[in-house]
């Protein structure tokens, strides 16, 4: 690879029957079936599978989730809600999709000085 090319964007997935404590920083997208106790940030999408827990603080371009996250998510464009999620949360988003059967206590603000304290 050349000196002007970038890198491929890479993915990270953090596997069912995985605990991490602490701070992740992605440049790529992130998966989790696992569990994360700490701040995840990805310039990418953060997924959260069915099986994935987040004890903490979500900064990523989109986000998709199925499974269950406490804390607080700031997400620059679209956050999607699958029937299985179950959050407890301040939310900070430009666009919101819920489907029927998802669980959503908190707060969400979608208003664009709210995303811009994000990072």
């Amino acid at each position: 690879m050349s000196a002007n090319q970038e890198s491929p964007v890479r993915n990270n997935l953090i596997g069912n029957g995985t605990t991490i404590k602490g701070e992740i920083i992605a440049t790529g997208d992130i998966r989790v079936d696992g569990t994360i106790i700490g701040t995840m940030r990805s310039n990418g999408k953060v997924v959260i599978g069915q099986q994935g827990v987040v004890e903490g603080d979500i900064i990523c371009n989109s986000a998709d989730i199925s499974g269950k996250v406490k804390g607080t998510i700031r997400v620059d464009e679209l956050t999607s809600l699958k029937a299985t999620s179950r959050l407890e949360v301040e939310l900070y988003t430009k666009q919101l999709f819920i489907e029927v059967g998802a669980i959503f206590t908190g707060k969400c603000d979608m208003s664009q000085k709210a995303n811009e304290v994000k990072k």
